[in-house]
């Protein structure tokens, strides 16, 4: 198989293949008004547009849209092997996901007692992935955080099948999913965001798939919340001269497989490193069933094997693309690391493949994308709380206040605001 895959100076990249490098499209644009028509069909004609989608886009003729039962009959279909594995990814992701979930938190000080409290989002719904394939992976990170959480009603939306993939509708019920529907793409998160006959309206969304599902989540936002806009999938390795390239390679070709518009990138200060990632490449991608697929992503403008002048380059080049998931193969990965900001997933080490953060290590794999990392960060706990406020000052703190609130609020012109301090005094108790 030729693999059009050559290593490339930082320093001589041109501004269109910095572009192209740097400002990653989720490719939501040139849809979003067809994505539009179908959240309108589904909001005005519920299930009976669900099922006119599913015959459409998916071929299927859609019996039970609810399949809960289905997903619990599931759990004795299949093999034990698959049974436990999915079960020891649920309890290492729930481990994790339970030392994110805040504590309540009061403090006194001045006649002031301020704090905070968290509660979770009573309905939530989770995307994923899925119909004839086995997206198990998906169903265990959207599910159990939001358990975790302790979200009262967490409904899932996996794409219809004439035969819905066992091992994916395990995974969901096994996670802790109080409905599952079979619907897909673009209306089943409108159906989830409107609610239909069938479909219980949820007051959030979440979950990856493709650009469909991206852009559906984009128009209805304001609806209801959503996580955030997640486009195909990506890695940064970043290499040092100690780097074994085989590694490097095959954390290229294991995210090159996801999606022909995947972004696959190696940066490393080693010259050396850099030819043999990308000769590792070449051997290994033959083998591979999805090769051809790899073979896209690995040859798009997105993706490369790139040589900086020094490992502050390669770093700064890390850190502007804001990788969703972000390899450090160093001989002092924790001095790089402490330099790096922008990235959605962390993964240290040579023995630390980003496989084992998709599937089993406890760590989300629901991540940004397209340098979404310079801005938040993956799917959490904290996506399914909500915060509020908690205060109560005695007299004695409102009066070490007062001139303080009066005199701010005689400057924003708002004297009832003053006037609601000063009646506290002037009232006898």
């Amino acid at each position: 198989m030729d693999l059009d895959l050559d290593v490339r100076a930082v320093g001589d990249l041109r501004p269109t293949e910095r572009e192209a490098l740097f400002e990653r499209d989720a490719g939501v644009t040139e849809i979003r008004s067809d994505v539009r028509d179908i959240t309108a069909r589904v909001r005005d004609e519920g299930d009976v547009a669900v099922r006119d989608f599913s015959r459409e886009f998916d071929g299927v003729e859609v019996g039970n849209i609810d399949v809960t039962d289905q997903a619990e009959r599931a759990v004795d279909e299949v093999d034990d092997d698959v049974l436990t594995a999915i079960r020891t990814a649920i309890d290492n992701v729930r481990s994790f996901h339970e030392r994110q979930v805040p504590e309540d938190w009061r403090v006194e000080e001045e006649g002031r007692e301020l704090g905070r409290r968290f509660r979770p989002i009573e309905r939530v719904g989770v995307y994923v992935p899925g119909g004839a394939a086995a997206y198990p992976s998906s169903a265990i990170m959207g599910v159990v955080p939001a358990v975790v959480a302790g979200v009262d009603h967490v409904a899932v939306a996996t794409p219809p099948a004439d035969e819905l993939n066992p091992v994916t509708l395990a995974a969901i019920h096994e996670a802790g999913a109080d409905r599952v529907y079979s619907i897909g793409g673009a209306q089943a998160v409108a159906a989830l965001a409107y609610g239909t006959d069938t479909v219980n309206r949820v007051q959030k969304v979440v979950g990856p798939g493709n650009r469909w599902v991206t852009a559906a989540k984009a128009e209805v936002r304001g609806e209801v919340e959503i996580d955030f806009l997640a486009g195909p999938s990506e890695v940064l390795v970043l290499a040092d001269d100690t780097a074994h390239p085989a590694y490097a390679a095959a954390d290229l070709v294991a995210q090159a497989e996801h999606d022909p518009n995947a972004s696959v990138v190696c940066v490393t200060d080693s010259e050396s490193v850099a030819e043999a990632v990308v000769e590792a490449v070449t051997e290994q991608l033959p083998g591979r069933e999805r090769a051809d697929v790899a073979k896209d992503a690995l040859e798009s403008d997105a993706s490369g094997v790139f040589l900086a002048r020094s490992m502050p380059e390669a770093v700064l080049f890390a850190e502007e693309y804001a990788a969703e998931h972000l390899s450090i193969q160093a001989d002092d990965d924790e001095a790089l690391l402490d330099r790096i900001s922008n990235a959605g997933s962390v993964f240290l080490g040579p023995y630390t493949p980003v496989a084992a953060g998709d599937y089993a290590s406890g760590t989300n794999h629901v991540l940004p994308t397209s340098g979404g990392a310079r801005l938040h960060g993956g799917l959490s706990v904290d996506t399914f709380l909500r915060s509020s406020t908690v205060q109560r000052l005695s007299r004695d703190g409102l009066a070490g206040l007062s001139n303080t609130i009066t005199t701010l609020a005689a400057a924003e012109g708002l004297e009832a605001h003053a006037e609601s301090v000063r009646v506290r005094f002037d009232v006898d108790d």
